[in-house]
C-alpha cells in the first residue's frame, strides 16, 4: 500500500456481548452479500454505536449489540432482543429521523405481517425500551415485502391478498398484486404518531424500496418476480414529497418522468408504464449484480460486466469505473459499495477498491483478510468505514487528515489533481502509440518503477504552478522553479484556461454558452485555416462543421473576410495562407455532404473547400458561384498553386462545388451558375442543356450571346444545339435574329438543312411537343439564314440561287446533270427551278421529313 492504510477502530471488546458478535459474524457466510438487502442480517446504526443482527433461520428474532459508554451502567443493560418469540419474520430495521431536540436513537422494527415496533435507546441506562406497537398497513391480510424510511416518510411495498387486488384481470394477479404505500410519522416524547396510509401505486409488481439521502427513493424490481417480462429492464426513482416518479434504465438513464396525482388513473402502475412500453421492448440492459443508495442521493449500480455506474438524483447515469476481475460477477457474489466524498469504495472478492469519482482513476486496491461491509458513520462523515468479523476499520490516506475532505458527491475534481491526472493520461496515449508492445499502458505502470520521468516532472510543475496561482507570486529561492514556470507559462495558462472553460460550460446559462461556443469555434476555425492541415486537424475541422454548423459559418465569414461590394457581388479578402489551405488538393473523392450522395473518401474527412461550399449553400447560396470564381482566380494567380497548372487527374473546383449540391433535381439554377462560372466549353453546353430543359428561353439567349465569342468551336456547338431546338417548337422564335447572327463562317446551306431535317419530329406523331401541323418549321423561317449563308459563300451554288430567285410556279423540270444533291440532305433530290417559280410560294411550303402540309400561319 502506497497511499492508504487500514486503522482498526474496535475489535468489539467495547460492545456488549462482543464475543457473541464476533462468533455470529464468522458463522454467517452470506453476511456481506449486498445483492439482496432482505437477506442481509447485519445493520449498523448511523453513529456506529449499535449493531443489529436479524435472525431468520433456524430461529427468528433480533439481537442487538451496543457500544459501552459507561462501565457503571453497563453491568445490567436492557437489550433490544426478541429472541425466538417472533412468529413472523422481520423485514427491516429502520433508524428514524431523530430531529434536533432529541438525539437518542429511535428504531422501527417492521414485521412481515405489517406490525411495527418502535424502540428507543436511553443513554442514561444504556438500554432499549419499547415505546409502542402499531399497524403499518390498513389491511390485516397485507404482507410487507420491503420497507425503508426517507425524511418523515415510511415507505413500503406490500402484497395484497387476491380478493383485495384492484386488478380486474385474473391472469395478471400473480405478478401485479403489490402496492407501493407511504405514511408520515412524527416523533413525540413517549411514542410515535403515524399519519394516514397513502397508496402511491396500485397493481404493481414486487419492488425493493431503497432510500437515499434527500427526498429520493429507488424502487428496484424483484429478480425472481420480474425475470419473465419487461419489469427487469427498468427501475423507478420516486420523490415522496413531490410524488414524482421517474422510469430509468441501466443503459439509457431516465426514460420518463411524470407527477402522480391523487386520481386512481395516475396511481395505476400499468397506466404509468404504458407510455414507454415501446421503448422498453427495444432495450436489453445488462444484469445488475449489486446496488447501494449513496449519501449524496444517488444510486450505485454494479453490473455483471464489472462496470460501476452512478445514477444521480437528476436521472443522469454516469459510468465511474470498470473492475478488472478474473471471473465474471453474478448475484451471489459478496459485494459492498458506498461513496465517501469524492471517493468510491467497493469490496469485491475480499478486495477493497478505492476510485476517484471525478476522474474514474483507481486510487488504491487493498486486499482484506475477511469479507467486509461498508457503512456510513455520521460522526466521521469523511472517513471510509467497513465492518468485518475482526472489528470495525477506518481507511486513512497516509499524510492527509481525513477530516480535511468534504463529504458529498463531488461533480468536479480539484483543478490541480485534474491537471496532474490529465498529464499522465495524455502521456499514456503518447507512449502507447509509439510502443512496440501490445500490453496496455496504464497510469499505474507509468508511475511505477521510476520510468517515464517526463510526465512525473510535468505533474510536479503543474502542482507548483497551481499553488503559485493561489499565492499570486512565484516561489522564492533557488530560481529553478521560477525560470521553469516563466518558460512554460503560456502552456500552463492554456491548460488552466481549458479546465476553467470546461467548468464554465457546465454551469453557464444558454445565452452565455452560445456566446462561448461562437467564440471558441471562431478561434479554432481561424487557427486551423492559418495552418497546414494534416489528417487529424482536417478530421477535427469536420467535427466542428457537423457539430456547430451556424457557428462554423460565422467563423468562415470572419476568417475569409467575406462581404459584398456596392453592386451586391461577393468579395473575399482572405490572406494567401488561408487560400492555400482552402484550395488544398484532394487525394480522393470528397465525402458527400447531402444525404443523396453515397461516395466516401478513404480517410473519412471532407476537404476544406467542400466544407466552405456546403456552408455557403446552406446559409448564403447566392454567394456560392461567385466564391468558386474567386477561388479559381486565386488558384490561377497564386505562385504556390499546389504544383502549378491543373493536371488531368485533378478535379476542377467547379466540379468539387457541384458535388456539394443535391443531385435529385434540386438547386438546378445554382448548378447552372457553377457550370457557367467555370467558362469551360463542356460545362457551358451542359448549362445550356439544363436551361433548355427548364424552358428558360431568355436565359438561353443570354448564355448563347455571352459565350459565342469565346471560341469558334463553342460558337458552332451553341448554334447547332439551338438550331435543333428551333426545329422542335416555336418558343425560341423571338430570338431567331440572335440565332442567325451566331451562324459560323464555315456553315453551309447543306449542313443547315441537314441539321433541320434530322431534328424534325416524324409526321403524324402523337407525342409531345407537336400535335398539330401549325407547330412545324417552314422554309420561310429559314429564308433569312439561308440568304445570309448564300451571300457569304465564295462560290455560291447556282442550284440554290435559282430556287430563291425563280418567279415561275410550278418550277420546271430540272436539267439532268452528272452530279446530284447528296441523299443525306434530301431524298429524293430536289430539282433545280428558276428563281421566280419559288419566290411566290416559299412562304407557303412546309419542310417535313417524309411528308408535307400547307402552312396555316406565316411567320
Amino acid at each position: 500500500m502506497k497511499g492508504f492504510a487500514l486503522e482498526q477502530i474496535t475489535d468489539f471488546t467495547d460492545f456488549t456481548r462482543g464475543g457473541d458478535l464476533t462468533e455470529f459474524l464468522k458463522q454467517t457466510d452470506n453476511v456481506f452479500n449486498m445483492n439482496n438487502c432482505r437477506s442481509h442480517p447485519v445493520r449498523v446504526s448511523p453513529d456506529a454505536q449499535h449493531i443489529h443482527a436479524i435472525l431468520q433461520k433456524p430461529k427468528r428474532g433480533l439481537v442487538t449489540f451496543d457500544r459501552i459508554q459507561r462501565v457503571a451502567v453497563a453491568q445490567s443493560p436492557s437489550y433490544l432482543d426478541t429472541g425466538s418469540a417472533l412468529s413472523v419474520p422481520i423485514v427491516e430495521l429502520l433508524y428514524l429521523d431523530s430531529g434536533s431536540k432529541d438525539s437518542s436513537a429511535l428504531v422501527a422494527v417492521i414485521l412481515e405481517n405489517g406490525k411495527a415496533e418502535f424502540w428507543k435507546y436511553w443513554e442514561r441506562k444504556a438500554g432499549w425500551d419499547l415505546l409502542q406497537t402499531s399497524d403499518l398497513c390498513n389491511s390485516s391480510r397485507a404482507k410487507v415485502v420491503s420497507v425503508c424510511s426517507s425524511g418523515k416518510f415510511i415507505i413500503w411495498c406490500e402484497e395484497r391478498a387476491a380478493s383485495e387486488s384492484v386488478s380486474a384481470f385474473p391472469a395478471a394477479r400473480n405478478n401485479f398484486r403489490y402496492c407501493i404505500c407511504k405514511r408520515t410519522y412524527e416523533r413525540e416524547e413517549r411514542g410515535v404518531r403515524l399519519g394516514g396510509v397513502k397508496i402511491t401505486l396500485h397493481n404493481s409488481p414486487c419492488y425493493r424500496v431503497l432510500a437515499a439521502r434527500g427526498d429520493v427513493v429507488y424502487l428496484l424490481p424483484d429478480n425472481q418476480e420480474a425475470a419473465a417480462g419487461n419489469g427487469s429492464k427498468f427501475f423507478l426513482t420516486w420523490s415522496p414529497k413531490q410524488d414524482r416518479m421517474t422510469i430509468s434504465s441501466v443503459c439509457k438513464g431516465a426514460l420518463l418522468s411524470k407527477t402522480l396525482h391523487s386520481t386512481k388513473k395516475d396511481s395505476d402502475y400499468k397506466t404509468m408504464i404504458s407510455e414507454c412500453v415501446g421503448m422498453l421492448a427495444t432495450i436489453s440492459p445488462p444484469e445488475i449484480c449489486s446496488v447501494a443508495p449513496t449519501s449524496c442521493g444517488g444510486l450505485l449500480l454494479l453490473l455483471s460486466s464489472g462496470c460501476i455506474s452512478l445514477l444521480q438524483s437528476d436521472g443522469v447515469l454516469r459510468q465511474i469505473y470498470t473492475l478488472a476481475l478474473s471471473c465474471p460477477l453474478d448475484c451471489s457474489n459478496q459485494i459492498s459499495m458506498q461513496i465517501y466524498g469524492s471517493t468510491l469504495a467497493c469490496i469485491v472478492y475480499r478486495t477493497l477498491y478505492l476510485v476517484d469519482t471525478s476522474t474514474g482513476r483507481l486510487l488504491e486496491n487493498i486486499t482484506l483478510k475477511t469479507d467486509g461491509m461498508l457503512f456510513l458513520n455520521s460522526r466521521e462523515k469523511n472517513g471510509i468505514h467497513f465492518l468485518s468479523s475482526t472489528g470495525m476499520y477506518l481507511v486513512k490516506e497516509l499524510g492527509v487528515d481525513p477530516t480535511s475532505k468534504q463529504l458529498g458527491c463531488s461533480d468536479t475534481a480539484r483543478p490541480d489533481a485534474a491537471l496532474v491526472e490529465a498529464v499522465f493520461e495524455e502521456a499514456c496515449r503518447y507512449y502507447q502509440r509509439r510502443s512496440l508492445s501490445s500490453t496496455q499502458l496504464t497510469v499505474e505502470k507509468l508511475k511505477s518503477g521510476g520510468m517515464f520521468q517526463a510526465p512525473i516532472a510535468l505533474s510536479s510543475i503543474l502542482g507548483v504552478y497551481m499553488k503559485t496561482k493561489k499565492d499570486s507570486e512565484l516561489p522564492q529561492g533557488g530560481g529553478g522553479y521560477s525560470k521553469l514556470l516563466a518558460s512554460l507559462g503560456t502552456e500552463l495558462e492554456s491548460l488552466v484556461a481549458l479546465e476553467q472553460l470546461k467548468a464554465s460550460v457546465v454551469s453557464a446559462s444558454d445565452r452565455k454558452l452560445s456566446i462561448s461556443c461562437e467564440t471558441l469555434v471562431g478561434q479554432e476555425v481561424n487557427r486551423l485555416l492559418f495552418s497546414d492541415l494534416d489528417r487529424d486537424n482536417l478530421l477535427y475541422l469536420n467535427v466542428i462543421f457537423k457539430t456547430f454548423p451556424r457557428e462554423f459559418w460565422q467563423a468562415l465569414q470572419a476568417s475569409l473576410r467575406l462581404g459584398s461590394n456596392g453592386e451586391g457581388f461577393l468579395t473575399a479578402k482572405a490572406a494567401p495562407e488561408v487560400w492555400k489551405t482552402v484550395l488544398s488538393p484532394v487525394q480522393s473523392a470528397p465525402a458527400p455532404l447531402s444525404s443523396s450522395q453515397q461516395q466516401t473518401p478513404s480517410n473519412g474527412a471532407v476537404p476544406v473547400f467542400e466544407l466552405i461550399c456546403h456552408s455557403l449553400f446552406t446559409f448564403q447560396p447566392k454567394w456560392l458561384s461567385r466564391f468558386v470564381e474567386l477561388a479559381q482566380q486565386q488558384a490561377g494567380a497564386s505562385s504556390w498553386n499546389h504544383g502549378g497548372k491543373e493536371s488531368p487527374e485533378s478535379v476542377p473546383l467547379y466540379k468539387r462545388a457541384l458535388r456539394v449540391l443535391p443531385r435529385e433535381g434540386q438547386a438546378q439554377e445554382l448548378q447552372v451558375e457553377l457550370l457557367l462560372c467555370s467558362q469551360r466549353p463542356n460545362a457551358v453546353m451542359q448549362a445550356m442543356r439544363i436551361l433548355l430543359e427548364l424552358r428558360h428561353w431568355e436565359s438561353v439567349a443570354e448564355v448563347a450571346q455571352r459565350f459565342s465569342q469565346q471560341s469558334p468551336l463553342l460558337n458552332k456547338e451553341i448554334f447547332t444545339t439551338l438550331l435543333c431546338e428551333v426545329s422542335q417548337h416555336w418558343d425560341l422564335d423571338p430570338y431567331l435574329d440572335l440565332l442567325w447572327t451566331l451562324c459560323p463562317e464555315d456553315m453551309t446551306v447543306t449542313s443547315i438543312l441537314n441539321i433541320v431535317l434530322k431534328s424534325l419530329p416524324p409526321c403524324g406523331s402523337e407525342h409531345k411537343p407537336f400535335r398539330t401541323d401549325r407547330n412545324q418549321m417552314t422554309i420561310g423561317m429559314l429564308k433569312p439564314l439561308l440568304n445570309k449563308v448564300l451571300q457569304r459563300e465564295t462560290k455560291p451554288s447556282q442550284r440554290y440561287a435559282d430556287i430563291l430567285q425563280s418567279p415561275s410556279f410550278p418550277p420546271p423540270t430540272p436539267p439532268r446533270q452528272p452530279h446530284t444533291v447528296p441523299r443525306s440532305v434530301t431524298e429524293p433530290a430536289m430539282p433545280t427551278v428558276s428563281a421566280p417559280s419559288i419566290s411566290s410560294s416559299v412562304n407557303n411550303t412546309s419542310v417535313d421529313k417524309g411528308c408535307s402540309s400547307p402552312r396555316h400561319e406565316n411567320k
